[in-house]
């Protein structure tokens, strides 16, 4: 008696370690196949994001685009909060993007419903992993990244195929473990019979099932071999099978948001309103559809016996594959019906999370990037977006720095020190961007990213190193300044003029290594040579001035922190140029 219950235990333990390890196939595969996608795309993926979103209609596009290609809202919405938290997106942009995210990661129910009752997966799942795996190993980047693509393509219909003849039929498991069968039949036939209690224990299943395996297109394929497989109710009633069924992708619409809601930790107060107007968006719509649930569920059903007979497969006496399509079409027709009622209240809902995730008190210093990723798909690819913002921000830091210089040598006869604690405040916040970004940049580059971002991680670690040495010396400027005006040196309207034009030299030198940020064209290129040999010319020029004053009887200390200063503006256009240098080069006619 002992050993039938050890042997009955161990088919158990066995059996859930077949699910595991086809769902194990299934998330390698969209891990794969979504990271080769970025690499692939990423480029045009951010392009995208940031410039398809004029308003929330073409937002929802290119959510929907976006996750029809990553397979994973999870994926799309946590990218979002990334951008959101690098300034790249608004909060109203953000929410049209999640909502689009919603719709395209439908696409997997489809797939599943035909690869569970139509498509012989190995038929090509095994040769598309023949086709991509010479790519992977011969291949270099673009034709590596495409044929981990294909790679990725055939796991995760190879995972698929798995778990469909994983988990086992109920009906056939009578036959072979009738006591394990029972026990899940009463189970199921315990929470089928409850009708709204029923459709809430589900959805709460659903909730689970997705925080368990952080994936909504892995819980979406688990749901629906489940329900093909008896284990949702009696497939003898196919339409409570699929009410079932129906009320776990309710859950998983929920569950799915704590993914970016946990991306959002850490991230600044518009990343967590992102992430808290995704679940808001997706906990509205579960609520309504409640309230319609039973005709909306009926209405699907009806839809789906519309279905060619050639896609429904309806041979099955158990109509198996009504039970899948329903599945698909109710998760596909529920968010499109969202969406339609609720993009409308689209600032509404902007309002809501605002009032939620208040504006926090300010805090000095410059916040810390986080980089943003999760488990399954990991954005190291597109997470260097906030890196590129961020390296923005200190551009614009450096040229308030050096106005705030060029102001303090303006006013020999106001009292600004106030004004030189705050350019101390901005080198101090310019050293911790630096160490910031850097930290961040290496974290981006541990990942398996493309040869073109690793080419762009290295121009940044460099051009911030360059921004925080130009800080280093416009404070240098700053405490000359103040040492001038300490000592009671005074210019002559010869030396203001000189300094005045070489200051002006080395500003339009700064707003040239703004502009290279976006990319370096020859002609910026040529400008910034030019420009900054205008500056080395005037600083030889001024300082011979210099020492033909002081040979001649000059103030000496004047004039050699007047030379001093001469020599820190020509370091900063140095600086400003090895910006440039450093920048990414556009394609000529670009």
């Amino acid at each position: 008696m002992h050993l039938l219950a050890a042997v009955s235990t161990l088919s158990v333990v066995v059996g859930l370690l077949h699910v595991l390890g086809a769902l194990g196939v299934f998330l390698f595969g969209m891990k794969i196949m979504s990271e080769a996608v970025q690499r692939i795309a990423g480029k045009r993926m951010r392009q995208a994001l940031s410039g398809m979103t004029a308003n929330r209609y073409s937002g929802i596009l290119t959510g929907f685009l976006t996750t029809s290609l990553v397979q994973s809202s999870s994926a799309t919405t946590v990218l979002v909060v990334s951008f959101v938290n690098a300034g790249l997106l608004t909060l109203i942009q953000s929410i049209g993007v999640i909502m689009g995210a919603n719709l395209g990661t439908t696409i997997t129910a489809w797939i599943v419903a035909i690869v569970g009752t139509k498509v012989s997966v190995s038929a090509f799942a095994l040769p598309l992993i023949g086709v991509g795996l010479p790519f992977v190993f011969i291949g270099k980047d673009k034709g590596k990244s495409f044929g981990e693509l294909l790679l990725g393509f055939g796991l995760v219909f190879f995972g698929l195929g798995l778990l469909k003849d994983s988990v086992p039929d109920l009906k056939e498991m009578m036959k072979t473990d009738p006591a394990t069968a029972e026990m899940v039949k009463n189970i199921v036939t315990w929470m089928g019979g409850r009708g709204f209690i029923s459709t809430l224990l589900y959805l709460v299943g659903g909730i689970v099932l997705t925080l368990l395996v952080q994936s909504s297109s892995a819980a979406m394929a688990i749901t629906v071999t489940c329900a093909l497989n008896g284990w949702l109710g009696d497939l003898s009633d196919p339409l409570l099978v699929a009410r079932n069924s129906a009320a776990i992708v309710l859950g998983e619409n929920i569950g799915t948001t704590v993914t970016a809601w946990l991306a959002a930790l850490g991230a600044n107060v518009h990343a967590k309103r992102a992430a808290r107007a995704h679940f808001t968006f997706n906990v509205i719509g579960v609520c309504w559809m409640l309230i319609v649930f039973v005709p909306f569920t009926a209405l699907v059903w009806k839809a789906t016996g519309s279905l060619p007979e050639w896609l429904r497969n309806a041979s099955d006496s158990f109509k198996k594959s009504e039970i899948a399509f329903a599945t698909a079409i109710f998760h596909t027709a529920f968010n499109l019906a969202n969406i339609c009622l609720l993009v409308a209240f689209v600032p509404q809902i902007a309002r809501l999370v605002e009032w939620w995730v208040r504006d926090p008190k300010p805090a000095k210093g410059a916040g810390g990037l986080k980089y943003i990723s999760q488990g399954l798909v990991d954005l190291g690819e597109l997470n260097v977006a906030e890196a590129e913002n961020a390296t923005r921000q200190m551009s614009r830091l450096t040229s308030e720095m050096f106005d705030g210089f060029v102001e303090l040598l303006r006013h020999p006869d106001v009292d600004l020190s106030g004004k030189v604690t705050q350019l101390k405040g901005m080198e101090d916040t310019c050293d911790a961007m630096l160490e910031d970004i850097t930290t961040y940049l290496i974290q981006c580059s541990t990942h398996e990213i493309g040869r073109g971002n690793a080419t762009r991680i290295a121009s940044m670690l460099r051009v911030v190193s360059e921004f925080e040495e130009a800080t280093d010396r416009i404070y240098r400027l700053v405490k000359l300044v103040q040492r001038k005006y300490e000592k009671g040196h005074i210019f002559q309207d010869s030396h203001d003029k000189e300094i005045e034009n070489l200051c002006q030299h080395v500003r339009e030198m700064l707003e040239l290594s703004a502009g290279s940020l976006s990319g370096v064209s020859a002609e910026l290129m040529r400008q910034a040579e030019s420009q900054e040999n205008r500056v080395d010319a005037l600083r030889k020029n001024h300082n011979r001035g210099a020492m033909k004053r002081m040979q001649d009887g000059g103030d000496v200390p004047t004039e050699m922190i007047f030379t001093e200063i001469n020599n820190h503006l020509e370091a900063v256009g140095n600086h400003a140029l090895n910006i440039v240098q450093n920048g990414e080069l556009k394609p000529a006619g670009a």
